[in-house]
Parts: structure tokens; sequence; C-alpha cells
């Protein structure tokens, strides 16, 4: 470790000062086919150039959003995130900027000498997606739906054949950057990680996506409080000095002070980019492949000039746009003109229909055997894929999607169908309603009802095998106890009834035999609201043995039509 140090200290040392002048005046100019010189090239001097991440880049050099942040800053230099809201853009979602606070403190155990500032997560995860369209995530940290970037076609951007077999991007022809971080797929298959512990390496999940993006911006043996090794990282998360002095500003912005929003109500970008076009998941047509963004305050405190009125953005140069694919070098072709279809060549989204979902019941506590299923079709009646769809949950009940969430939005596949995440009944039994909602104006409906029945067994069995004899006018001595089961598993929660029937399959009357003590020390024949505990287990009351000999029953019935039945003896007391 020392000796990484130290190496760290003398590549900083030396470098700085020049690599600082370059990366200014880039800044400054903010040209996105200016060579970016020393503070760009991929591990210096040194250091070998295979220490750093691929020739390409993160994002594969796709769109992203411009917008700057406010002139104001939201206080004085600080890190506190306690501090008032004063800006409604200093404000960060709070499982997003959980995100980026956990990936911080897991990276400052691993890799201590990468000095990883959450702040530089947070700037990326404006620009790239803003903060996963404002928070728009799950309890567990997934965006509710997919946020893709444009198709890495060449056309405009990289060309990027398919490398995930359309598993991440929902496209098998070419690629598309994925998630609140904006992860290529072929990156993401070897940057990707599982930052929340459930087993999966999911680029749409912000803890994941984050965590990746800060092992990404360490690599190479970075130090990342040193401004050199900050812009080589982020130039390699997108090759471009417009991006770079984008990233800058709002680096600079988040350092002065953040506080955390409600998941959900964060401030989405004006500017085109992943976070803005939740219907094709692609850039605009009319969007340059590296805006430059508005004149505002660079982070050297110079105006950004604006494109010279009546011309076009300058498209990439091969330096900007080398694709980002580990191991090759991608190629490029320059934009096409091409013309706006007509309004009649548009396929619109003309409605929705099941797309076989079936009977929905399920047992309180348990998951939902089938999917909530939607197809989204255009006028032909034809499959529209893309098309944002909303499930709600309505009605009494506790039932909630996976998460815990009562609504979630999912976008429709190349089939034009969607399903909602696994829904999980609740305690609270009953019909309720799940309503889908297609449309970005949510014109098209359908509703499905789903039903929620009482936990249940189908066999119930005394845990011991003692015979239950009692002597005139005393009790028990045993109590009993029974288990519940459901195929063989335990059974909780489970009603019980307990009644005790004389020879004549009868309660038994007051006074008459053997009888319960129920509330406020009543004698009762039968007891009810009982319910089985986490292990479908029971133990009944004390049995008084009444003044009537003879031979009685204790019938258990369970919800769901389980019974046994106990046979109880209370017998004369001996002669004198």
């Amino acid at each position: 470790m020392a000796a990484q140090f130290g190496r760290r200290l003398r590549r900083g040392a030396t470098s700085t000062a020049v690599a600082a002048a370059v990366v200014a005046a880039l800044s400054a100019s903010q040209a996105p086919g200016a060579t970016l010189g020393l503070a760009t090239q991929p591990g210096g001097n040194d250091q070998p150039a295979a220490a750093e991440p691929e020739d390409g880049a993160a994002t594969g050099n796709d769109q992203y959003h411009t917008d700057l942040p406010p002139l104001t800053t939201p206080g004085t230099p600080r890190t506190s995130v306690d501090l008032p809201a004063t800006s409604a853009e200093s404000g960060i979602p709070a499982s997003v900027l959980a995100a980026y606070k956990q990936a911080q403190s897991t990276i400052a155990g691993t890799d201590p000498a990468c000095r990883l500032p959450w702040q530089l997560l947070a700037a990326i995860g404006k620009v790239e997606s803003g903060q996963a369209r404002g928070g728009k995530v799950d309890a567990s940290g997934t965006t509710l739906s997919p946020i893709l970037g444009p198709a890495l076609d060449g056309n405009g951007f990289a060309l990027i054949p398919d490398t995930d077999n359309g598993a991440y991007d929902n496209d098998t022809v070419t690629d598309r950057a994925v998630g609140p971080m904006q992860f290529i797929p072929s990156t993401w298959a070897t940057w990707g990680q599982d930052a929340n512990g459930d087993g999966r390496k999911d680029p749409n999940n912000v803890y994941d996506a984050a965590l990746a993006a800060g092992r990404y911006l360490c690599a190479g043996n970075r130090d990342l409080s040193i401004d050199t090794d900050i812009d080589r990282a982020v130039l390699s998360y997108n090759h471009s000095s417009a991006y770079l002095s984008t990233v800058r500003s709002w680096f600079e912005y988040y350092n002065n002070g953040t506080h955390s929003v409600p998941d959900g109500t964060g401030v989405l970008p004006t500017t085109p980019g992943p976070a803005t076009d939740t219907t094709t998941g692609s850039a605009s047509a009319s969007a340059s492949p590296s805006p430059s963004p508005s004149p505002s305050t660079s982070p050297s405190g110079s105006p950004s000039p604006d494109p010279t009125p009546g011309t076009a953005s300058p498209s990439p140069s091969p330096s900007e746009t080398p694709g980002g694919k580990p191991g090759g070098t991608q190629t490029t072709k320059p934009p096409t003109t091409t013309t706006p279809p007509s309004p009649s060549d548009v396929r619109k989204l003309a409605g929705i229909e099941n797309a076989g979902t079936g009977t929905l019941t399920a047992m309180a506590g348990q998951d939902f055997a089938g999917d909530v299923t939607v197809r989204a079709v255009d006028g032909e009646g034809d499959s529209f894929a893309q098309a944002p769809v909303t499930f709600t949950i309505s009605g009494d009940t506790d039932a909630r999607f996976a998460g815990g969430a009562t609504s979630a939005e999912v976008v429709t596949s190349a089939d034009g169908t969607a399903s909602a995440p696994a829904l999980v009944a609740g305690e609270t039994t009953g019909d309720f309603q799940i309503h889908a909602v297609a449309g970005t104006t949510g014109q098209f409906s359908l509703s499905f009802t789903a039903t929620v029945t009482a936990r249940r067994a189908d066999a119930v069995a005394r845990t011991t095998s003692t015979a239950l004899t009692a002597v005139q006018g005393g009790e028990f001595a045993e109590d009993v106890q029974v288990k519940a089961t459901l195929g063989g598993a335990v059974a909780s929660g489970v009603a019980v009834t307990a009644t005790i029937l004389d020879s004549a399959g009868q309660p038994v009357p007051e006074g008459q035999g053997p009888r319960f003590t129920g509330a406020n020390d009543t004698s009762v024949s039968t007891l009810t609201g009982l319910t089985t505990d986490a292990d479908g287990l029971l133990t009944l009351p004390r049995i008084h043995a009444g003044d009537t000999a003879g031979t009685y029953t204790l019938r258990i019935t369970t919800e769901g039509g389980a019974v046994l039945d106990i046979e109880l003896t209370v017998e004369a007391p001996p002669a004198a």
C-alpha cells in the first residue's frame, strides 16, 4: 500500500499543473472534437494502459443530459446532506443518495487509496439519468421502468453490435446504455456489481450501478483526490470534453451542499436524454450526439459559448466515440439526415388487452401464482413495443408488489407485453383490484380482480399421545397442544376452533361435563379466535373436568377443513 500511495503522489505532483491547464482550456471551449491531450491519455506516462478501463467508454459515448446547475450554489462549501432545501436542484432522492454513499463506503474499505467522493457519482448520475429519473425506484433501488440510451447503431453514435442478446437493453441488433448510470452491456459484463446482496448484478438497480461506476472510476490506480485523475476517470466514462465540463459543474455544485428528498420527487432533466424519453428509450432525432451545455458558468468560472446560430452541432470525432466495447476498436459512420415521418406513417398506441392473466387467488401471506400481464397494441391490433404501463393496486387490501410498492412502471417488450412485479398477498382477506394504465396520458386502462383467502391447514395433530383423564371437580393435568400443517409444511396463522362434545356429539351444557374458562372467567364449551403460531402450534387453555363423570370428545377444527377428535375421560373420585 505504501508503494502504491507514493506512486500516486509522484504522478499527481508531476502532472497536475500541465494537465489542469489543458483541461481548463477544454472545459471553457466545451468543444466535443477537441484533442484532450495529457489529461485524457489512458494511464499517462507512468502506468501501463492496461491498468485503465477498456479503450472505449462505460456509456458507449451516447447521449447525456446537458442541464447545468443553478448559478447560485446551495450554500457555503460543505459535504453535509442535512442542509436546508435552498435549491430544488440540490435535492437528491433518498435511495439514490444512499446508493452513492454506500458505494463510497464500500470502496473506501476495499480501495482506500482511490478516495472516491460520492459527490462524483452524484454528478455522473445527474448527467446520465437525472438521478434515476428523479428517484423513481422501488424499495430495493431498482428503477420502476428501464432507462435506456439510444441505439448505438453508428448513426450519430458509436457502432456497437449487440453483445448481450438483448438481455439488458431489450435490443438484439445493437447495444444501448442501460440503467441509472448508463452502462453499455459489454462494459457491465466486466464491471457489474451486486451491491444490494440480492444475488444479481443488475444495471437497473441504483445500488449495483453506483458501486460498479465507483469501481470503474477507480480503475488504473486512480486517486480521485487529484484533479487530473478525476478528469481521466470522467473521460473514461464518456470521452468528451463537453461531458467532462458538465460533470465537473455538478461535482462542484454538490460539493457545496446537498439534501435528501423523497424518492420520485427529484428534479427531472429538461434536456433530451435517457431520463426524459420514456416512450422509446432512444435519443431525440434532433439531439446532437455530444451536445454542448447551455451558457452558464463553467467549473473554471468562465462563460461557455453557444454554438454559432444556424449551424449544426459538430459530430463527435473518432477519438470521442471509440464505442466502449472491451477488447476492440468500434467503427463509426457520420450521422445521416432523414426526413421525419408524416403523421400517417407513425404507429400509435391504440389500447391494451389481457395477455394471459388468469385467476388471481392467493392465501394470506403467500405469493400469487400468476403474473398480471397485458399487451399493448396499435390500431391494427399488432404488438406495440416500448409503451409505458403503470400497474396500481387499489381497494381494501394490504397486498403489495414485490418490494412493498403499491404501483410499478413497466415498459412493454418487443412482443408488446408487460408484466407487473410479483404480487404478494397480505393478511387482509377479500377482493381488491389491479389497474393497468398504458400510454403517457393514461388513456388506455384495464382492471383485474384479485382475491386473498384466509390461511388454512389440511391436517392437525396432537404433539403428544398421553391419555387425557381427570377426576370430577378437578382439571386435566396436561395442556393440549396441536400442530397444523398444509401439504406437510408448517401452517402458521391458521384460525382454529375447539369444542367439547358430549356422547351425543353436542356441545356440553353448563355444569354437565368438561369446560374451558372463557373471557371474564366464564365457563364455555367452545373456544373461537384461536390461531396457530409461527411454528404451526397451538396450546389450548386448561380444561376443567366438571361434575359429571363420563367420556367426552374434544374436537379441533381449522380453517381449511382439518379436524382432530381427542378423547377426554372424567372419572368419579375414588371411594373413601
